[in-house]
């Protein structure tokens, strides 16, 4: 079948290899570089055979990856973070650059192999970083802020360098360098001019047709056709798919353009880690292991020290600049390109490549096992060394005593403290999330900026006199570090935790936990609730049942206290009275007559609580107050005491006749 069976081979090995992987803990696209590894030509068994076309596949994929990166790069992410990531990653490359050409004269190489061999060192994998953030859970925090603004500022100097490459063979020739760049200046605002105006009018055309098929189509055709034409000019196809990108990334149809490619990007991507995988020799590592065992450690150790130093000089503190420091400590995935570009134009050999190759795949690799360090290794310095000062604002002079602690921030603490602070409750607010910090700061909050489940940011919180602890962080593992160490200070704090599900709400009342509340539990009772309402079912049986499921999930402690029950009892009191507004029509037989001629309690069961009459309200009329046409009166009971009261003011109503009886 030729390509069509190795196309099959790598879909199979990767799913094998990528489940395997993500059952470790570790992303995929390491499982489809081991994939890739085990079906390579270098290993037996089954095998591609066709590893060219397979690499014309990849080319394809590292296209659609930056045409995705085009699409998704916002400017916003790195704009509170712009410092260290302009100017921060540019001296890293330039010092990662400059480590690499000195370890590349040190192994005897000539100078522009050692340039390429710097330059593939100088970058950090964005995929395995990312994924590596969100599997940990922490997307938003103030370390992946700057760390995936350093890998956006990396991901754009990746095009400069691949353009830089080729040239390196004729040092001398500077006037063609230079053309190459004014080249590409051109055809980049080219694109640019013509794409803003041309690729919008294009997209709303084909949207107008409402085929999601062909959409795609249109999305992928301007991704790699803008991109075979900057091919055409002697630029590369990724560089293209980037600038286009881009430029759909201005218009109203980007965030649909980007879903849409991501499925197609990520089977393409699949074919580029697989053919990564299968170009590593693992007889030329065996044979190379010493020089391999030497780079591996040796790129590490001077990347982490590397991003650590600098993160430290733009002023960064607490954990930042470790989990930095070890999460950015591989080689990233356009490195690859890089080398490939390096070794097309002759620039380096096979051997520096599959060095290069080598030494990236296991960076990448164990780059999961480093970003877990960074938290056991910042308590062990907390431990033995003085602890940094971390940041409160807002704290009293004389402190915080018997107050409130929100852990994790975000929306829902911020939501809490919000209400607190405007009930006059004293709180703090524990966030590492700076956006947050912010936030809670501009309410007026106490609040200390660093990981709530650090001891000393406990500390600073005052959690050993607070009353009580409120957890709002989704993760389950922060939440038992948290509850672990704020126990341990404060043995008989009360608190209330989020879960996020049965499992996870009976290991934490099993640690203490005074209440957990389920967010998707609460929202689906809500739904229900209002479901059946809108299906004209009891209010009364609708109350009484969620209030028996909610009952049922709650705390022991809970459910033995009585205020507890008293407070449930009064929620579900409340929800069997509606306030409701009615108008008077002009037609209605109510109007010109009172309250007490229409007996509306006696008739109807509800109480008529104010009417507003040409801009002005009347509250509690008595009984003898006389209704209007055009009044809008509010009412008070049942629904069903609503309905018997529209249908009482209702126009063309025959059978309301006064009544002698008062009632209000």
């Amino acid at each position: 079948m030729g390509l069509a069976e190795d196309i099959i081979y790598i879909i199979i090995a990767g799913l094998a290899t990528g489940l395997v992987a993500n059952r470790l803990g570790i992303p995929p696209i390491v499982g489809y570089i081991i994939g890739g590894i085990i079906i390579g030509p270098h290993t037996g068994g089954i095998t591609v055979s066709d590893v060219p076309r397979i690499e014309l596949l990849a080319e394809i994929g590292v296209a659609l990856l930056l045409f995705s990166i085009g699409l998704d790069l916002s400017f916003k992410e790195i704009r509170s973070v712009r410092a260290v990531a302009l100017i921060g990653t540019t001296v890293q490359i330039a010092l990662t650059a400059l480590f690499g050409f000195g370890m590349g004269r040190l192994m005897g190489l000539p100078a522009p192999a050692s340039v390429v061999l710097g330059m593939t060192l100088s970058l950090s994998s964005t995929m395995v970083v990312l994924k590596t953030l969100m599997n940990r859970g922490l997307m938003g925090t103030l370390s992946s802020r700057v760390m995936v603004g350093m890998l956006i500022v990396q991901d754009l100097a990746a095009i400069p360098l691949m353009i830089f490459i080729p040239h390196l063979v004729s040092t001398g020739d500077l006037a063609s360098l230079g053309l190459v760049i004014l080249k590409a200046a051109v055809l980049l605002g080219a694109i640019v001019v013509v794409g803003m105006r041309v690729l919008p009018l294009v997209l709303k055309t084909v949207a107008r047709l409402e085929s999601r098929e062909l959409f795609l189509i249109t999305v992928t055709a301007i991704g790699l056709g803008v991109g075979f034409c900057t091919h055409l000019f002697g630029l590369s196809l990724a560089f293209g798919a980037f600038v286009a990108g881009m430029v759909i990334n201005q218009s109203e149809y980007s965030h649909q353009a980007l879903s849409d490619i991501i499925p197609l990007r990520d089977i393409f991507g699949l074919f580029f880690f697989t053919s990564i995988g299968m170009l590593l020799d693992p007889a030329f590592l065996l044979a190379n292991l010493s020089t391999v065992a030497m780079l591996v450690p040796a790129v590490i150790g001077a990347k982490f020290i590397i991003f650590f130093a600098i993160t430290r000089a733009f002023r960064y503190r607490n954990i930042v600049p470790l989990a930095a420091g070890l999460s950015l400590a591989q080689i990233g995935e356009f490195s690859f390109v890089l080398a490939r570009t390096g070794l097309q134009n002759n620039v380096i050999d096979r051997g520096l490549y599959a060095l290069i190759l080598a030494t990236a795949v296991i960076t990448m690799i164990v780059t999961p096992f480093l970003a877990m360090l960074a938290g056991p290794l910042y308590s062990l310095r907390n431990r033995f060394f003085r602890t940094e000062r971390y940041q409160t604002v807002n704290l009293p002079a004389g402190g915080l005593t018997d107050h409130v602690v929100i852990a994790g921030g975000g929306r829902v603490g911020a939501t809490i403290a919000g209400i607190l602070h405007h009930l006059g409750v004293a709180c703090a607010v524990i966030d590492q999330d700076f956006r947050r910090f912010e936030q809670a700061r501009g309410i007026g909050c106490t609040t200390v900026f660093g990981d709530a489940t650090q001891e000393p940011v406990l500390a600073a919180a005052g959690v050993m006199r607070a009353r009580l602890l409120i957890m709002t962080v989704p993760s389950i593992q922060s939440a038992r570090t948290i509850i672990a160490t704020a126990l341990s200070l404060a043995p008989g704090i009360a608190v209330i935790a989020r879960g996020d599900s049965d499992e996870q709400a009976d290991e934490l009342y099993a640690m203490r936990v005074r209440e957990v509340v389920r967010p998707e539990f609460e929202a689906g009772l809500e739904i229900i609730r209002q479901s059946l309402l809108a299906l004209d079912y009891p209010a009364a049986a609708i109350q009484q049942y969620t209030d028996d499921v909610r009952r049922s999930r709650s705390s022991p402690l809970l459910r033995a206290n009585a205020d507890y029950s008293l407070l449930a009892g009064l929620r579900s009191a409340a929800h069997l009275l509606e306030l409701a507004w009615i108008d008077i029509a002009p037609e209605s037989p109510a109007a010109g007559r009172s309250i007490k001629d229409l007996a509306v309690r006696s008739r109807t069961g509800v109480s008529v609580v104010g009417v507003f009459r040409d801009g002005l309200f009347t509250p509690n009329p008595d009984a003898d107050f006389s209704l209007r046409e055009n009044d809008h009166v509010a009412i008070i009971g049942t629904p069903a005491g609503k309905k018997a009261f529209e249908s009482l003011v209702a126009p063309g109503e025959a059978g309301n006749q006064p009544h002698t009886e008062a009632g209000t």
